[in-house]
């Protein structure tokens, strides 16, 4: 297939000329006014595209008017999703392209892979669509800041995916925190202890599926050849389209560790400690990372654990179904504190748990329960009422917090790409002098053990320690040059992510 940029896709009479015009002439009121429905297009439906639309489906004024995907044998799962749950049939659109021209739709939701989440917000807005993004909401630092400059330059609403802000119970949780009620944050933690095993090692490039068009999953990403057994998901695990569990889950984690700090850009220094241990195969993201962020006021760590909390013979083999999936699902986890995927909150007079998206607790230093925190997930039904309003300010999910909280994982990502092959014993004479860093590798150098891992085989790597120049989105120091290398991708022809800001 041949690229085609979105305007040329336009210009070769692929949809109706009448489709262009009908942009311009629209005004936001039009868009989305009081009294007409909200017209939605779900874009990307194998994972939490399925999601968006069980969170569209009830709410008032809305429609869920399309379904947007590449691999036909989604959208044919999806249709028969539909019908089984007697919902309004939606129209069918193999290429994201003819959604944006299509003036039937007012707004869209992503959930592509990440690699295609700030090409397709940024050609969304250009389009005069409203967009609700998934998390991370970008694959770099750059994309993440030019998503924010395409909203304000077109007008359009953004909302992040970063639904734990739209809980009135973290809300309350912070504010609580903030006015000092724990006195002061010493440290603000994030985990993710989720077992990941193996998804296999290929020899050579693999078959793309007949019902998928590759050149449009690729996207911006390089043009390669697929080099792993399952196309689908399992691009989270390879840096070329996804940003590992560090930006898979961390992006919740280390988003709500940010805002109980109360901190409004980047840290002063992000260092990363981690590998894709325990075994090998065609991923290429960590499997077990720790990254600790200096915001200078107190540390923020983000913990990963994708192995078990023992050694598991089975974790060497695919994770696609039978005694292998069995037994990852029963594998016995780590946890911190009480807490596997979540966040604690340490302060001078106690500390805030969270094992729960939209609850939280807080202890006494004794551990003794002094308040509970319960809300819900409100984001998408916020993102509705914006789109209505116009009133961005209202968004939960505010695009700028958003962009910010994304790139702590793309730091911590830099630091581990730059990094190198470390033995345990040097890695803890590195960071002697730092307690915070010091105690979470020893914790995690102790699972490592329990897992038997043979680091001439995987090695640990001790990320580069990188410095945030003040105020900036660049690195300074030490290592500057290779880190700013690698805050933007290079992109294929068709489908470069403009540049706004």
């Amino acid at each position: 297939m041949k690229t085609l940029s979105r305007r040329s896709f336009l210009q070769r009479g692929l949809l109706a000329s009448a489709a262009a015009s009908a942009w311009s002439a629209r005004s936001w009121a039009q868009v989305a006014g009081a009294n007409s429905d909200i017209r939605v297009v779900v874009v990307g439906l194998n994972g939490r595209g399925r999601g968006h639309v069980e969170h569209l489906m009830p709410l008032k004024g809305v429609r869920v008017v399309g379904i947007c995907d590449i691999d036909t044998a989604v959208l044919d799962r999806t249709e028969a999703w539909f019908r089984d749950q007697g919902w309004p049939a939606a129209r069918r659109y193999p290429d994201l392209r003819a959604v944006l021209d299509d003036p039937n739709v007012d707004a869209v939701t992503i959930a592509t892979p990440n690699h295609w989440h700030a090409l397709a917000g940024i050609w969304a807005c250009e389009a005069g669509k409203d967009v609700y993004m998934e998390k991370p909401v970008s694959h770099n630092v750059w994309e993440g800041r030019q998503l924010v400059a395409a909203a304000r330059k077109y007008g359009r609403v953004m909302q992040a995916g970063t639904q734990i802000r739209s809980g009135e119970g973290l809300q309350e949780a912070v504010a609580w925190v903030q006015a000092g009620e724990l006195g002061r944050i010493t440290a603000a933690r994030g985990f993710c202890y989720k077992r990941r095993t193996s998804i296999g090692l290929t020899q050579g490039p693999q078959p793309v599926p007949a019902t998928v068009d590759y050149d449009q999953w690729l996207g911006p990403a390089p043009d390669a050849p697929l080099r792993r057994t399952r196309l689908h998901y399992d691009w989270h695990w390879q840096d070329a389209y996804g940003n590992g569990d560090v930006g898979n889950q961390g992006i919740h984690q280390m988003d709500v560790a940010r805002w109980f700090l109360g901190v409004p850009g980047l840290p002063r220094h992000t260092l990363s400690i981690g590998g894709r241990l325990g075994y090998v195969d065609d991923g290429e993201t960590p499997n077990t990372q720790m990254v600790v962020h200096d915001f200078g006021s107190a540390p923020l760590i983000f913990e990963v654990r994708g192995l078990p909390a023992t050694h598991d013979p089975a974790g060497d083999r695919m994770g696609a179904g039978g005694a292998e999936a069995a037994s990852a699902a029963a594998a016995s986890m780590d946890e911190y504190r009480g807490v596997r995927i979540g966040n604690i909150i340490d302060c001078e007079g106690g500390s805030v748990v969270s094992t729960n998206y939209f609850r939280a607790t807080a202890l006494d230093r004794a551990g003794k329960v002094i308040r509970g925190f319960r809300g819900e997930d409100r984001l998408m039904q916020n993102f509705i009422d914006v789109v209505r309003s116009r009133r961005t300010a209202d968004l939960y999910g505010q695009m700028e917090e958003g962009h910010v909280s994304s790139a702590l994982c793309h730091l911590g990502i830099i630091s581990h790409r730059l990094g190198a092959g470390t033995p345990p014993e040097a890695v803890r004479e590195q960071i002697a002098d730092d307690w915070v860093t010091r105690e979470a590798f020893g914790r995690l150098a102790g699972h490592l053990a329990n897992n038997r891992v043979d680091f001439e085989r995987t090695p640990l790597i001790l990320g580069a320690p990188l410095t945030v120049a003040l105020g900036a989105e660049r690195f300074a120091g030490a290592n500057a040059a290779a880190a700013n290398a690698l805050l933007k991708r290079d992109y294929r022809a068709g489908f470069v992510v403009p540049q706004l800001a």
